[in-house]
């Protein structure tokens, strides 16, 4: 299971999609169910979005995706895969050309980590840090994301931050000579994650501003982003040079875009018209189970891809 339960499937109507009996059948039929061109945005799913249509078997799953148009692929929880697993998926994407994202290299959403002093718990950071390194050289990638853990109630807010950016400073000196990058993401407290330490861009991008390293950046999920403060857009531009990985989740529910209230094609639209051209991750379910919530969600993303 995912650090999230975002993948449960309930059904999505509506929607023109082939026999079921035939799905399968077309998938591996030549020249069938696959895309004329790639998606212009780097949309990059979570395994498991699609395994309905697609198989279990990881490696099915980014070998159909390619043929549906995606050029990218994410795992949030890579690093609890074996090594020959994660060799195997990075092998399927060189092949095929494709760019892997971010994977988790710390999280915790018990423990105090970087907003305390708890010196034995930092240390475990740490070490999680020094062991993504050789993960993200073995996938190809640049992004780790670090999950921040929970905040202290009894310690003041900026006596957090100053922990925090403390140690964050100490992870871009691992992440620096490898030209690695760090994203943080801020978790909702309103719905999924109460009592985490980051929870909004501005403390993100404060923290990034203190940091002051190539190596520490903000991770922009508008799925949490829309429920913590909304204003989407203009929080987006003013955060918008400390921003460098893009997630994607349509609220309420965390399930596919136009299955919520977010405006997508025009999200989407401005992101690519400021000029992003990194990885959007698909860190979401289908509002609609089985094979036919999957086609509807894969229609979902060919409808607000900018073009």
């Amino acid at each position: 299971m995912n650090r999230r339960t975002f993948f449960k499937k309930t059904l999505w109507a509506g929607v023109a999609l082939p026999d079921a009996n035939n799905l399968l059948t077309s998938l591996n039929a030549p020249g069938l169910k696959k895309a004329d061109q790639p998606f212009t945005m780097k949309f990059s799913p979570e395994f498991g979005i699609f395994a309905d249509v697609a198989g279990n078997d990881p490696v099915d799953q980014i070998k159909w995706g390619h043929d549906q148009g995606f050029r990218a692929w994410e795992n949030t929880m890579l690093k609890d895969r074996p090594v020959a697993e994660q060799e195997r998926l990075s092998r399927t994407l060189q092949q095929l050309g494709m760019e892997f994202g971010q994977f988790v290299g710390t999280l915790t959403f018990q423990e105090v980590t970087f907003a305390g002093r708890d010196k034995s718990l930092r240390e475990k950071v740490l070490q999680d840090v020094r062991a993504s390194v050789d993960i993200a050289k073995r996938m190809h990638t640049r992004f780790i994301h670090n999950v921040l853990g929970m905040a202290d109630p009894k310690l003041p807010m900026d006596f957090q931050m100053a922990n925090a950016i403390e140690l964050l400073k100490r992870i871009a000196a691992i992440y620096e000579p490898h030209g690695l990058v760090m994203v943080m993401e801020s978790m909702n407290h309103k719905i999924d994650h109460p009592g985490m330490f980051l929870h909004t861009i501005p403390q993100a991008y404060a923290l990034a501003k203190a940091v002051d390293s190539p190596s520490v950046k903000v991770l922009f999920d508008f799925y949490h982003v829309q429920i913590q403060e909304g204003n989407l857009l203009p929080t987006l531009a003013y955060a918008w040079d400390e921003i460098a990985y893009i997630q994607m989740g349509d609220t309420p529910g965390r399930n596919e875009p136009t299955s919520g209230e977010i405006n997508f094609r025009n999200v989407l639209q401005y992101v690519h018209d400021k000029g992003y051209r990194g990885f959007v991750g698909l860190e979401h379910g289908t509002s609609q189970p089985g094979q036919e919530g999957e086609w509807a969600t894969l229609e979902a993303y060919r409808l607000i891809d900018p073009r």
